[in-house]
C-alpha cells in the first residue's frame, strides 16, 4: 500500500483515541481514510484536519523582531527546509479478521501510515458488496458505497439538506436501486408522498415507467364510507366528544354500503340531533366536502398502491392547500400501515417529501393532521417492516419525535446553523467535526451516519439512471426555451396575418 506518512510524537499523544503523522504524499486528503499495521491486524482512522507547521515561525515575538529588523526570517534562515504537511487523525477502531475492536493500547511514533485498503475499508465500513444499493462513491477513495437494504430502511432513513443540495437527487438514485434490484434479493413496494410532482420524471422515463403509477389530482379520493368517527374527526380540529357521538350514530344509520359527504349531510339534516350539535356537525362536514378529495369510492385502492416492486407517486403538487395535502397523506399512510399490519400488502418504504410539512415540530394539531401516524409508523414502524424515509430542507421544523427514530441520517450540504445544530443533537455518531464539514459539503457530497454504516461515512453521490425531470432543469435554460417559443409563436401570429 501507498505510504503517506509518519507517526510523529507530541504533547498530545499518540493516543487511543487519535494521533498525528507527517505528510510525505500531496495526494492527502481531509476525510482520508488511512491504516496502521498493528498486532496481527490494522488500525483504521480517519483524516480530520490537516495542518501546516515551522520550527520558525513558532513564536510571535521571534519572528517580529527580524521583521523589524529589516531582515526578514524567511532569508536569514532556510525556512522552506523546515516546513511541513502534518494529519490529525481520529482512531476508528482495530480490524482483525473481519472483527472490528476498541483500540485499548496506543500506536508508537515512527509506524508508518498507510493508504486504506479498499477492501479493508469496505468491511470495516459495513458496505455488502453481495447484494448492497450502490448510491455513490466514497470519497477520497476508489470504493463504491453499497449499502445493505435491511441496515438501511429497517430503522427507517431521514434524508436531511438545504434546497439545492441534491436531496431529490439522492432519493431518485435510491428509488432506481431498488427498482432495478434481482426478484430473488426481494423488492419492496415503493410509495412517495410528492407535494411538488417532483418524480413524476420516472413514468417518462423508458426504462422506469414499467414499475411507476403515478397518481394525481385526477385520481385521489378517499372514501367516504371507509372513515370511522376517529378517522373524520381526526381532520378536524375541535371536534367535540358530543359531536363523535351524534356522528357515531348517523353513520350507522346510512342506508348504503357506499356514501359520500352529500348522503351524511342528507341524513343528519333529517335526523332529531339537537339543532347547535347539527349545525356545528354540518359546517365541519360542508368544509370536508367542499375539499373535493372525498368520494363513495377511494383511489387507489390500498393493494393497486402497494405493490412489490413498483413505485407509486402520490402526486399532489395540484393541490393547493396543505391541509387538503395533509389528509390525503394522512388517510393513506394509516391504510397502507394498518394493511401492513395484518400481513396483506408487501413490506413497503414510504418516502415523505417536505417532511417538515406533514410532521412538522412545535405546530398546532390544525396546522399538524398527519404528524400523529407519521410518528406511529416511526416508532413501530419497524416491528411490521413498514419503512418510512423523511426528507426535509428544513430539520429543525420536523418532528423531534419522528426524526429521532430514523436511525440512519444521510446529510447533505447544510449551512442554517439551527439545523446544523439541531442535527448535531438528534444524529448519532455525529461528531463537532463532522457538523463543521456540513456548510461546505458540494452539490451531491453527503454524509451518512448511524445504522447503515459501522462509522461516519462521506459519499458522493452517483448520477441517476432515470430521466431529469422539467422541474430540475437550470434557470437559464428555461429562460431560452421560455424565449424561443414565444419567438416561434410570433412568427406563426405574423405568418397568419
Amino acid at each position: 500500500m501507498k505510504i503517506l506518512g509518519i507517526i510523529i510524537s507530541n504533547e498530545n499523544g499518540p493516543t487511543t483515541m487519535n494521533f498525528d503523522f507527517v505528510i510525505n504524499d500531496n495526494s492527502v486528503k481531509k476525510g482520508q481514510f488511512v491504516q496502521i499495521k498493528h498486532e496481527n491486524g490494522y488500525i483504521i482512522a480517519r483524516i480530520d484536519e490537516i495542518y501546516k507547521t515551522n520550527r520558525y515561525f513558532e513564536r510571535a515575538d521571534t519572528v517580529i523582531e527580524y521583521e523589524k529588523s529589516g531582515n526578514p526570517i524567511n532569508i536569514a534562515f532556510p525556512t522552506e527546509r523546515w516546513e511541513y504537511l502534518v494529519a490529525n487523525c481520529t482512531i476508528l477502531g482495530h480490524f482483525n479478521q473481519d472483527s472490528i475492536e476498541r483500540l485499548t493500547f496506543p500506536p508508537s511514533p515512527g509506524i508508518k501510515v498507510e493508504e486504506a485498503d479498499t477492501n479493508i475499508l469496505s468491511k470495516f465500513l459495513g458496505f455488502d458488496f453481495s447484494s448492497g444499493l450502490t448510491l455513490g462513491r466514497l470519497s477520497f477513495h476508489d470504493l463504491e458505497v453499497k449499502l445493505n437494504m435491511t441496515r438501511l430502511l429497517q430503522k427507517h432513513t431521514a434524508i436531511l439538506a438545504m434546497s439545492g443540495a441534491g436531496k431529490s437527487h439522492l432519493v431518485s438514485v435510491l428509488i432506481e436501486e431498488l427498482l432495478d434490484r434481482r426478484d430473488e434479493l426481494g423488492k419492496p413496494a415503493i410509495i412517495v408522498i410528492d407535494p411538488h410532482g417532483e418524480y413524476k420524471k420516472f413514468q417518462n422515463d423508458s426504462f422506469y415507467s414499467r414499475y411507476t403509477k403515478v397518481f394525481d389530482e385526477q385520481n385521489i379520493a378517499i372514501g367516504v364510507s371507509s372513515l370511522g368517527v376517529n378517522q373524520i374527526s381526526e381532520f378536524i380540529s375541535d371536534f367535540s366528544s358530543a359531536q363523535k357521538r351524534e356522528l357515531e350514530k348517523i353513520l350507522k344509520n346510512m342506508k348504503t354500503e357506499n356514501y359520500d359527504f352529500d348522503e351524511i349531510i342528507a341524513e343528519l339534516e333529517s335526523s332529531d340531533v339537537k339543532s347547535s350539535t347539527k349545525e356545528s356537525l354540518l359546517g365541519w362536514l360542508y368544509s370536508l366536502k367542499n375539499m373535493n378529495i372525498f368520494s363513495k369510492y377511494t383511489r387507489p385502492s390500498i393493494d393497486v398502491l402497494a405493490r412489490q416492486g413498483q413505485l407509486s407517486i402520490i402526486d399532489l403538487s395540484e393541490f393547493t392547500h396543505l391541509n387538503e395535502k395533509q389528509i390525503i397523506a394522512t388517510y393513506f399512510s394509516r391504510r397502507l400501515f394498518s394493511e401492513r399490519r395484518k400481513g396483506r400488502i408487501p413490506p413497503f418504504l414510504l418516502v415523505i417529501e417536505e417532511a417538515h410539512q406533514f410532521c412538522p415540530e412545535g405546530v398546532k394539531r390544525e396546522g399538524a393532521i398527519s404528524k400523529n401516524i407519521i410518528e406511529t409508523i416511526a416508532r413501530e414502524g419497524r416491528k411490521f417492516h413498514a419503512s418510512l424515509m423523511l426528507v426535509s430542507q428544513r430539520p429543525i421544523h420536523l418532528s423531534t419525535t419522528a426524526l429521532s427514530q430514523c436511525n440512519t441520517h444521510i446529510i447533505l450540504r447544510v449551512v442554517n446553523p439551527y439545523d446544523i445544530d439541531h442535527i448535531g443533537k438528534s444524529s448519532e455518531g455525529m461528531t463537532g467535526d463532522l457538523l463543521k464539514t456540513l456548510p461546505g459539503l458540494k452539490t451531491g457530497e453527503s454524509l451518512i451516519v448511524g445504522e447503515a454504516v459501522n462509522f461516519p461515512v462521506m459519499m458522493k453521490v452517483r448520477q441517476r439512471k432515470s430521466r431529469v425531470s422539467a422541474e430540475e432543469a437550470n434557470f437559464e435554460k428555461a429562460v431560452l426555451e421560455y424565449n424561443l417559443k414565444k419567438n416561434l409563436n410570433k412568427k406563426d401570429l405574423e405568418a397568419f396575418k
